[in-house]
């Protein structure tokens, strides 16, 4: 029966991901997790619908709120959360994404760029510029395991309910 750090392998995640969970079980690997970024990667890896995941990656943005100095950024974040709660459409979160990232781009500040990153919910690089964004911040490992903490109220019990299917689909496929 394949394991969960053999799906992890299957899904390309990274070294030290693998070998943090690698004796885990998905239900312990979620609810120890110490990285928001690792938990939104994986349920990006897993088919998380997409509003979820924008609630969740602009509720993780919005631990960096007090570093972003540009409105443009954290009102792409509050926009966001209303997509996420279906009160605004797929063109003003696409506009508020990219309005933080050229403030991203213009102020340099990895905090800008989280706030993108939540805006664009759907897209695979969004974790990684929400892992940068959280790599940037001064207290790096307080905000990883805040994120983390988020990702596993909002992700949590989806992540390992379609992990359990992934794994229960490659069984069922090995017969």
């Amino acid at each position: 029966m394949k394991k969960f750090k053999d799906l992890l392998i299957d899904l390309n995640a990274c070294e030290e991901a693998v070998d943090w969970a690698w004796d885990k079980t998905i239900k312990e690997a979620v609810a120890e997790c110490p990285r928001g970024d690792w938990l939104l990667w994986l349920a990006y890896a897993v088919k998380i619908d997409p509003l979820v995941m924008t609630k969740a990656k602009a509720l993780c943005a919005n631990t960096v709120r007090h570093l972003m100095k540009d409105e443009r950024s954290t009102n792409a974040i509050d926009l966001a959360l209303r997509f996420a709660d279906g009160k605004a459409t797929q063109d003003e979160l696409d506009a508020a994404a990219d309005a933080a990232s050229a403030s991203a781009y213009a102020y340099a500040d990895y905090a800008y760029a989280y706030a993108s990153a939540a805006a664009y919910a759907s897209a695979a690089s969004a974790a990684s510029a929400a892992a940068a964004a959280a790599a940037a911040y001064a207290s790096k490992k307080e905000n990883q395991l805040q994120t983390a903490n988020i990702c596993r109220e909002v992700l949590g019990d989806i992540i390992i309910s379609n992990v359990n299917k992934l794994l229960s689909d490659t069984k069922s496929n090995q017969r």
